[in-house]
């Protein structure tokens, strides 16, 4: 599928409504990678697929579920918007393997082992300790690289990233992180991870969140697509791509579940703070789904030829799909 020409976003946490499938579909966009669970159980991620079909029911016109790469090329071709379903945490399979399989069957097409904090199959990026992968990961592994579910390892810590690269059948992908040497932040990688990340056919999805941004909210776009050249050198230029992280049309009250979930009774700012709590700016170049063409932009005049950068925009998001969401490939 190199050949096929898609901007697909790798990651976005957005309070869908009619009017931003319809942004999001006249960006150009063809695919997203949606959140459809952070902390919730899987009873409670159940409710958040029904209320999908009922998008997918009342939006016919501009989205459509994507559970293969195939789709997001007949998303393409219908001129609509492919939806991938997507968890940040993997609270919804509680202590039962058996829920991946059925979760796929569902439409769930990528699983983070963690979200912040130590979970029952690894160690997240904000814990003092890590300590790797658990005996529970291990087998949830397995199991996702049977079924054709993605490993993401955005919010792990080093540790935990590592092994999963090291243990998994697949190549695993970092939907929405950017590198250590940009940006010195928890969620950020180091290029050893980059390195592994590369070397096992891996995928990164380079953010634009504020807070994992040189220079915050202030980056400029060329210091970004700079960026994402220079670590294109590290992990290989068919390995990069975009998973903005976008996050719009939520109040505070989502921000702070996002945070603290359940597990803490007290405020939880992340990478924020008390004084800097609330949602941080974007960059005036990318407020929103309607602005991802000025990525192409500025990746040609970083000097991108045009193929490469048709790569960074979804070509590789798509070959990855290709050989990711299929039980019956192999590594």
């Amino acid at each position: 599928m190199s050949d096929q020409n898609v901007i697909v976003d790798g990651l976005q946490y957005v309070n869908w409504d009619r009017r931003l499938f319809e942004k999001t579909r006249d960006s150009g966009i063809n695919a997203v990678h949606v959140t459809i669970a952070y902390w919730e159980n899987f009873r409670e991620v159940v409710e958040n697929i029904t209320q999908w079909h009922r998008h997918f029911e009342n939006n016919a016109d501009l989205i459509m579920p994507a559970r293969s790469a195939a789709d997001v090329l007949e998303a393409k071709k219908q001129n609509k918007v492919g939806i991938i379903f997507g968890f940040q945490n993997c609270s919804p399979i509680e202590d039962d393997l058996s829920l991946i399989k059925v979760l796929h069957e569902l439409g769930v097409r990528i699983m983070q082992l963690t979200y912040n904090n130590q979970s029952l199959l690894a160690t997240g990026c904000y814990e003092e300790h890590d300590s790797g992968v658990t005996r529970f990961g291990k087998q949830a592994i397995r199991e996702m690289n049977r079924v054709g579910m993605v490993i993401d390892m955005s919010h792990s810590a080093e540790r935990s990233t590592l092994e999963a690269i090291d243990i998994s059948e697949r190549p695993i992908a970092i939907t929405h992180a950017n590198p250590l040497f940009f940006h010195n932040a928890l969620r950020n990688k180091s290029n050893d991870i980059l390195k592994a990340l590369g070397e096992s056919g891996g995928i990164i999805g380079f953010s634009l969140y504020p807070f994992h941004l040189k220079n915050g909210s202030d980056c400029t776009l060329q210091d970004f697509c700079q960026m994402i050249v220079d670590a294109a050198d590290i992990v290989g230029i068919n390995q990069v791509a975009i998973g903005s992280d976008l996050c719009e049309q939520w109040d505070y009250s989502k921000l702070e579940w996002m945070r603290s979930g359940r597990w803490t009774f007290g405020a939880d700012y992340g990478e924020g703070s008390a004084a800097k709590k609330e949602w941080p700016k974007q960059p005036d170049w990318f407020t929103g789904s309607q602005d991802i063409k000025n990525i192409a932009t500025g990746l040609s005049a970083v000097g991108l030829d045009s193929n490469d950068v048709n790569k960074v925009m979804g070509t590789n998001w798509l070959n990855f799909f290709d050989h990711s969401f299929d039980p019956r490939c192999n590594k």
